[in-house]
């Protein structure tokens, strides 16, 4: 079968626990992308930190960030589409993280804003390559935003979680664990499986002819959706069982060994 669309996570998946590509699966994925097959990067980064690792991969094409809220076009930045909502819509989880001291920021398409980053936050931004906006009061941005996201311990995160299931999130919006540090909070339905069936739509690719390679339970429906759904040995189990197959860890070239077997 020779795959139209390769559709891949990036943390946990394309990057090992370094945050680095392997020669080997860059060497795959040229390969592959030199025979004519797109390669699409599926993410919960935003276009700003996710563009550089596409550059280091010497592509351009399409990007779905956000965990499917923004889809792009490089090179440059081009929007082809966003699901987005106004800040008022979270102004109730911003207001419980402020009481609570959970550490939380707001995306528009472009940019990330924080009201505020200890050395702890502001190490994670500077790990995944990220330049926050600081402001001082989110809720008087007035652009569209396309997500919120929390940031702690995984057991921090694990409350977190439990008090928004018990109380409810506004109306419209659905939370997914992104990692085990993050909650993003979204539009209902917004996801990288709905945005990856749009894109394949646009482009007229049946969904047989789609490989996706995630990690996460925010990889699911996109691995759900692919004619051939890998999860990485270093899934989860529920991500594993939503899987085709299971390829080996993001440490084991688990990318390249996939690619080599099914696309070369």
């Amino acid at each position: 079968m020779k795959y139209r669309i390769i559709a891949l996570d990036i943390d946990g998946t394309l990057l090992n626990d370094q945050y680095e590509v392997t020669e080997a699966t860059i060497r795959s994925i040229e390969r592959i992308h030199r025979a004519g097959t797109q390669i699409v990067l599926c993410t919960g980064r935003s276009p700003e930190n996710s563009i550089p690792i596409m550059n280091k991969l010497g592509l351009e094409g399409v990007l779905i960030t956000h965990n499917g809220a923004v889809t792009v076009q490089t090179p440059g930045f081009q929007v082809l589409h966003q699901f987005s909502f106004p800040i008022g819509k979270v102004e109730p989880l911003i207001r419980f993280c402020r009481e609570q001291e959970v550490h939380f920021d707001v995306n528009d398409a472009e940019h990330l804003y924080v009201e505020r980053a200890g050395e702890e936050e502001a190490a994670m931004y500077e790990k995944y390559m990220v330049r926050p906006v600081v402001t001082a009061d989110v809720l008087q941005l007035r652009q569209p935003m396309v997500k919120l996201t929390v940031f702690g311990s995984e057991e921090r995160m694990d409350e977190v979680e439990r008090q928004w299931l018990e109380s409810g999130l506004p109306e419209g919006l659905v939370m997914i664990r992104s990692g085990v540090h993050f909650i993003d909070v979204m539009l209902e339905g917004v996801s990288k499986g709905t945005a990856l069936e749009k894109l394949a739509e646009q482009l007229q690719v049946g969904r047989e002819a789609i490989l996706a390679m995630g990690n996460y339970y925010n990889d699911i429906d996109m691995i759900e959706f692919a004619g051939l759904g890998v999860a990485m040995d270093n899934s989860p189990d529920a991500v594993k069982e939503a899987a085709d197959l299971v390829a080996p860890s993001n440490n084991e070239d688990g990318v390249s060994r996939i690619l080599q077997d099914f696309c070369v």
